[in-house]
């Protein structure tokens, strides 16, 4: 009979698209993992994976049987919580992938504080401004700004994202203060681009009517690095539009000062995607929860001006 510790190994092996990263994930070694597969496919009387030199593919019976696998994990877990609901004993490891810098400002500080208040839950956070792909690459959930929606994946909003423009005070005792969009035709920007453009177009919708407007402005630094970008806008050299999460603990201390509070980018969502509601292990509901609970605390200080 195949036991839940083989049904485990099959989905990580399946997740992770490698017996031996499934194997080292879970405590054994590649020989080992294979054996592991061949004794549950004897077992079962059917072949679950076909395996080539490049990555295994799910045959149509281990489609159907790993799809059930995880079903039975989830109800597992979920009976063993059942049974005792202490924070110490909700356990496992929580996969999540997020955009940098927004991981790095503002998602990773929720992490800490979910991981005090969880300790059972191990937390491996992936940071990538590519696309992860969840299903592929064995995550729980993934937190998403704006674009589309996967078919495969159930989406919860969990604030509005949009750019603001800032800059250091020292910046701003030099060159003054602009009171108008287009007066930032007078200052010099700090940009995110591969290449570097005399000028940048940036777009403004303002919230009390939602008048649009667009600016061009003479670009004085370009980078291919948030981070950087940052620091020179940290330095007095110019002005910088990033995501209102990227800068709200500079804008909080008086490190960076907000422009144009009326005018901002045209929103879009951050979002928690994840595979599945009904079979949702129960660190990662936790997770979700207490995650849309820290952004819309966080939106609460935003909006009441204290970021």
């Amino acid at each position: 009979m195949v036991e839940l510790a083989d049904m485990k190994f099959f989905v990580r092996a399946v997740a992770c698209g490698s017996l031996s990263a499934a194997g080292r994930e879970l405590g054994f070694s590649p020989a080992v993992a294979s054996k592991r597969l061949t004794r549950m496919e004897n077992e079962l009387g059917v072949r679950l994976l076909q395996r080539n030199s490049r990555r295994l593919g799910l045959t149509p019976e281990g489609a159907l049987y790993v799809e059930r696998c995880r079903q039975i994990l989830a109800d597992v877990e979920e009976a063993e919580n059942l049974i005792s609901n202490e924070k110490h004993e909700v356990q496992g490891t929580l996969h999540v992938s997020c955009p940098v810098a927004l991981g790095r400002r503002c998602v990773g500080a929720a992490i800490t504080s979910f991981a005090k208040k969880w300790p059972g839950v191990r937390v491996r956070l992936s940071l990538s401004d590519s696309i992860d792909d969840l299903l592929e690459g064995g995550f729980d959930c993934a937190i998403r700004i704006g674009g589309s929606e996967d078919s495969r994946l159930i989406g919860r909003k969990l604030a509005d994202n949009f750019r603001i423009v800032c800059a250091a005070p020292s910046y701003l005792a030099e060159r003054g203060y602009p009171r108008n969009p287009e007066e930032l035709n007078n200052h010099s920007a700090i940009i995110l681009s591969e290449q570097f453009n005399e000028r940048a177009d940036w777009k403004f919708i303002r919230a009390s009517d939602k008048q649009f407007k667009s600016v061009s402005i003479p670009v004085r630094m370009a980078t291919n690095n948030g981070d950087q970008a940052h620091d020179w806008a940290m330095a007095g050299v110019g002005l910088i539009r990033r995501s209102i999460w990227d800068v709200k603990k500079e804008i909080e201390s008086g490190q960076l000062i907000h422009l144009l509070p009326e005018w901002h980018s045209e929103p879009a969502t951050i979002r928690v995607v994840f595979p599945s509601r009904q079979f949702l292990p129960a660190r990662t509901r936790l997770f979700i929860d207490y995650l849309a609970e820290f952004f819309k605390m966080e939106e609460v200080r935003l909006n009441s001006g204290q970021c």
